[in-house]
């Protein structure tokens, strides 16, 4: 397996300073943020080749492209149709910043519908959001990626059936899997039933780790999930894929630290 790390834990520091960080530690892969500072719509439009060539020297594969989302700037389940463009424009924009970074594939997120409203119709509304985005990737050859998340941040696609569930419904060929360690331990699910389950639509990984309480993308081994159990899984399915660690707010201080320290378990426990 490869591993990567987010950008997102260099909040404080350019995107060339994290590649370039990452690539000394000896990551494999950085997953691109696309919050601001790093690359939201075409703040670094004139930096593409910079940071290509950031990449180049750092041997870093680019793994996969993040848009910022939860809520805001997007909420593609939007019973407001003028927000769910806008979330649709906003996802699409960062599709180009995928292509013009090499990224494969960009993670999508369904949204937290407001509570007084009809998740019914929400889920028709984020159907509509994901065709109208596989109409955009036809000519472009991204792998979207639907990642299912936790109570605190969706009542639509919380879990790995839900994922599948969207993907039988919408019935093409560009749509997949994104599983996030911390949100199945938040939904109790069982790493040695649903990865089986998704082997087939399962084309990234997001590892970080929790109490089971909330979702606090701790460095792995520093909460409570089995994360042997994961590997094992793994690769009974063949997964050959990378393994992306996603670290939280509370290591933006000094993340070289927690990067380096995330690369020491990501290779004692898939090694």
């Amino acid at each position: 397996m490869k591993f990567a790390q987010s950008s997102m834990v260099y909040f404080n520091y350019t995107l060339e300073y994290a590649i370039r960080e990452l690539g000394l530690l000896g990551y494999d892969g950085i997953e691109i943020w696309g919050g601001r500072p790093h690359m939201y719509r075409h703040d670094l439009d004139k930096e593409i080749d910079a940071l290509n060539e950031a990449l180049d020297e750092s041997g870093l594969t680019v793994c996969n492209f993040i848009p910022a989302q939860f809520r805001y700037p997007s909420l593609l389940c939007s019973l407001n149709e003028y927000v769910r463009r806008d979330s649709v424009a906003y996802i699409k924009t960062a599709m180009d910043n995928a292509i013009a970074i090499g990224a494969p594939s960009v993670s999508l997120c369904s949204g937290m519908l407001p509570w007084n409203q009809e998740l019914p119709r929400g889920w028709e509304n984020l159907r509509q959001s994901f065709r109208e985005i596989h109409e955009y990737n036809k000519d472009k050859g991204l792998v979207m990626l639907i990642e299912p998340a936790h109570r605190f941040e969706t009542n639509l696609i919380l879990t790995i059936k839900d994922a599948l569930r969207m993907i039988t419904e919408l019935d093409v060929d560009d749509f997949g899997v994104l599983l996030d360690t911390g949100h199945c331990h938040l939904n109790g699910e069982d790493f040695r039933t649903i990865i089986h389950a998704c082997a087939e639509h399962l084309f990234h990984i997001h590892v970080d780790d929790n109490q089971g309480d909330m979702d606090a993308h701790l460095i792995p081994g520093d909460g409570t999930i089995d994360f042997n159990v994961l590997s094992r899984n793994l690769k009974q399915v063949g997964y050959q894929g990378f393994v992306s660690v996603e670290l939280g707010p509370k290591y933006i201080m000094e993340p070289r630290a927690a990067c380096e320290r995330s690369l020491q378990e990501l290779t004692r426990l898939f090694w």
